[in-house]
């Protein structure tokens, strides 16, 4: 049974949504408020408000498609698209369109932990290597005292995004990818710090596997997607061969939007890998939030829902968070969840990030309240239209979120380009190009990322980063033993780096450090020896 909990809600609640995504449903009275009792109804906080600012966000954003639902009291009171799913291609988002969710995917991991947890087939505090003898970190002594927990709540020491390239477009598999973290550095204390880990994850995904038997694919399949009724919902993006309805991702590097292929992602599915409609979404909100329960059917307990709701690592509220969120005094994650307060309640949220695509789902469990947003696209539009939707359930002010976060977009050049506009002022012009080109040549490497090439043709050096055969870039000069590197492939998530070459003390080159600037993949964590004379 769901569980009691006050309904300070007014207006026609319509009836109600057995089977959620096979139409798109708005209440039928759209005038009716979504605030509490005693606050007059406006335009803005009004389901048929929210339909229209969605709407017009998407067009502000230049956002090509976008997805929305919202759930109230167990009932989806808005499901549908705006936009288009291609720039190339005729074909409108609707609410069964399939977009990434990216590391929304999470959730499904720690979830599934939870399940095996209430079976008695693992704990909590059970240590990684438990069940992963072969497990290894930066420490001998962190290595054998990882728990289950901390690989969940970014607690390992690790920095956030370290390591992700090891994952990225490479052949690895989830094994081989952990089996290399033991040479990435530590840049905080375990258990001390909050790192943003996708090893990690990946890393609980091994588990899962270790512990059943079977692929972590398989095991959110039977245990989650089957059972909610999730039928378009996929863990792969080669399960999209002969799918329709498929949203393609665009990014807007260069300053011209464009449409990317799809990236497959399957050795880091436990960590991001789901592919999902808002329509099957809304199930898997409507759990949550029924605290393991769906239509009779109980996934896991209140009690594992509330440990995974806990904050497991806590972290400061920010002087820009405090002056933009008044209201929030707390953040921290739990088990696959981000967790804050806001306007005097919980709110369970994560967001999600894929090549060319963004998600962001939130929950506010005291009040049935959820939302997810999925687009194609990677822009900043998703954390906005949720915190509209907050504001018009939980009685806040009116606030222009989109438009906010939209001008403080265009006034904010990013990391990237201040990274390139500081480069170009420490340029040094007129520096001759090295010769000859040939001593640049050779293979380079580590034990952490595996080798590169750099190979003299056609008069260029080409780099070529082997693990990812979608690495390789021409070199230019740009100046001493410094060159630019321009992808041969265009990448949603970063553009073109330099590559310095150093040398040793008889002036022969002994290493290669790349660094090219984004937030998201760290060049610089590689060591890139000589490995040849």
């Amino acid at each position: 049974m769901r569980s009691s909990r006050s309904k300070a809600w007014l207006g026609n609640r319509g009836p109600r949504l057995d089977h959620v995504g096979r139409r798109v449903f708005l209440l039928a009275a759209l005038g009716a408020t979504l605030l509490p009792s005693g606050v007059a109804a406006q335009a803005w906080n009004t389901i048929e408000g929210l339909d229209r600012y969605f709407s017009q966000a998407q067009e502000a954003w230049g956002v090509p498609g976008m997805a929305v639902a919202v759930i109230r009291d167990g009932d989806v009171v808005l499901a549908r698209g705006y936009g288009r799913r291609s720039l190339d291609e005729p074909g409108e988002v609707d609410e069964h369109t399939l977009f990434a969710i990216a590391s929304n995917s999470k959730a499904f991991t720690a979830a599934a932990l939870a399940t095996l947890v209430e079976e008695g087939r693992l704990d909590w505090d059970d240590r990684v290597q438990d069940h992963l003898p072969w497990f290894q970190v930066y420490d001998a002594w962190v290595s054998s005292e990882m728990r289950i927990r901390d690989l969940l709540s970014h607690r390992s020491g690790l920095g956030t995004y370290s390591g992700d390239l090891l994952w990225y477009g490479t052949g690895y598999s989830a094994e081989e990818v952990i089996r290399r973290v033991r040479h990435l550095p530590p840049s905080g204390s375990f258990r001390a710090s909050y790192g943003y880990s996708n090893l990690m994850f990946i890393t609980a995904g091994l588990v899962i596997e270790a512990v059943t038997g079977q692929a972590w694919a398989e095991v959110i399949q039977d245990r989650f997607i089957d059972p909610l009724g999730m039928d378009r919902t996929v863990a792969s993006v080669s399960e999209l061969q002969g799918m329709g309805n498929v949203a393609s991702p665009h990014s807007d590097r260069g300053g011209d939007l464009r449409t990317y292929a799809w990236y497959g992602w399957d050795n880091m599915a436990a960590a991001g890998g789901i592919i999902s409609s808002v329509s099957d979404m809304s199930r898997w909100m409507r759990m949550q939030l029924g605290e393991g329960e769906f239509e009779g059917h109980r996934f896991f307990s209140p009690e594992a829902a509330h440990f995974m709701w806990t904050p497991h690592n806590s972290f400061a509220v920010g002087t820009s968070a405090r002056e933009r969120y008044p209201s929030t005094h707390f953040r921290g994650y739990g088990m696959g969840w981000s967790l804050m307060d806001y306007r005097g309640h919980l709110v369970v949220s994560h967001g999600g990030g894929y090549d060319g695509m963004f998600s962001r789902l939130v929950l506010v469990p005291e009040v049935d309240l959820g939302v997810v947003v999925l687009t194609n696209s990677m822009t900043g539009i998703s954390t906005p239209l949720t915190y509209r939707v907050l504001d018009a359930f939980l009685g806040g002010d009116e606030v222009d979120w989109s438009g906010d976060a939209l001008r403080r977009s265009a006034n904010n050049p990013g990391p990237e380009a201040a990274t390139w506009a500081r480069w170009e002022s420490e340029r040094i012009s007129g520096t001759p190009m090295p010769q000859p080109l040939s001593q640049f040549a050779g293979t380079f490497g580590g034990p952490l990322y595996g080798d590169a090439t750099v190979q003299l043709q056609d008069g260029g050096l080409v780099l070529s980063l082997l693990p990812n055969p979608d690495l390789v870039g021409d070199l230019t000069h740009w100046h001493h033993d410094t060159f630019r590197v321009r992808w041969r492939t265009d990448f949603s998530w970063f553009g073109d780096g330099l590559v310095r070459f150093v040398r040793d003390p008889s002036g022969s080159i002994e290493e290669m450090k790349i660094d090219v600037p984004n937030g998201d993949f760290w060049f610089h964590e590689w060591e890139l020896k000589r490995r040849d004379p």
